[in-house]
């Protein structure tokens, strides 16, 4: 299980870039930075929507600080779509293969109307400059989030 203070899993996923350029991402191409890991369940989706465009409108707040990472398991060109639609400012990453979801423990058991199945755990990982957890969150609740990820950031800077 995942948690604070330990090193972060690395990984390298393909992704599209601020400007939408579809590349390979991994961890270490960050280091040094503080980032903002956030996993969530499905591109223009209306919960999926509103964090992205709540962390695309803050942008200015976390860049000085991290770089924002989102990840989900939608293909490319669905965040290439989403990307265009929403003006999103940050690399979005295509883990469709499940690899990274599992590594930090946010690909699980969900219920939607009665119905059990697999899927992503809405969640959000602080990781320092050297590469370490700082802070966790789980079960995310859209609203005031970005918030909490800045005032966590401040702390660490």
């Amino acid at each position: 299980m995942i948690q604070t203070n330990v090193k972060a899993p690395d990984f390298s996923l393909k992704g599209i870039d601020a400007e939408g350029h579809e590349k390979q991402f991994s961890l270490s191409d960050f280091s040094g930075n503080n980032i903002v890991l956030y996993f969530y369940p499905k591109d223009n989706t209306p919960g999926c929507t509103k964090e992205a465009c709540d962390f695309r409108d803050n942008f200015n707040r976390l860049t000085l600080k991290a770089v924002v990472i989102g990840v989900s398991a939608d293909s490319i060109a669905s965040h290439k779509k989403f990307r265009e639609n929403q003006s999103i400012n940050f690399i979005l990453l295509s883990d469709d293969k499940h690899m990274l979801l599992k590594k930090y423990d946010v690909w699980g058991e969900k219920s939607k109307y009665g119905k059990i199945f697999q899927g992503i755990i809405r969640s959000t990982f602080l990781i320092d400059k050297t590469g370490i957890i700082r802070n966790i969150w789980k079960n995310v609740k859209v609203k005031g989030h970005v918030d909490e990820v800045i005032a966590e950031l401040e702390k660490i800077i």
